[in-house]
């Protein structure tokens, strides 16, 4: 299995999440993703680019095996000191749908948790 096929272009898209990540944290985020940039790194072929990551404190809290993806994507983020400080005491949500839209919702973790 080919890995961290995707972990280039993510790091490629990086300032671009950095910005979209800031501004989150006031209102939900998304930008359009090249769909050549990701067929050029792999074909996923039907079962796509989609995928959800969730992370809390940028921890991962769902199962992102499935989808190397999503995978690089969050071994990109973590590889990032700006952003790895700016998931610190936040709930994160990306997500890339069909139409490759990345969306980001980011709150603040509950300190009654």
């Amino acid at each position: 299995m080919e890995e961290r096929k995707y972990l280039l272009t993510w790091k490629r898209y990086l300032p671009v999440i950095r910005l979209h990540l800031k501004k989150s944290v006031n209102e939900d985020q998304s930008f359009k993703l090249n769909i050549t940039d990701f067929e050029s790194a792999g074909d996923r072929g039907k079962s796509g680019y989609t995928f959800n990551l969730s992370m809390e404190n940028g921890k991962l809290t769902n199962n992102i095996s499935s989808s190397a993806v999503a995978r690089d994507l969050y071994e990109a983020l973590k590889s990032d000191e700006l952003i790895k400080a700016m998931l610190v005491d936040k709930n994160v949500k990306i997500s890339v749908g069909k139409s490759f839209l990345f969306s980001i919702k980011t709150s603040p973790i509950s300190i009654y948790k």
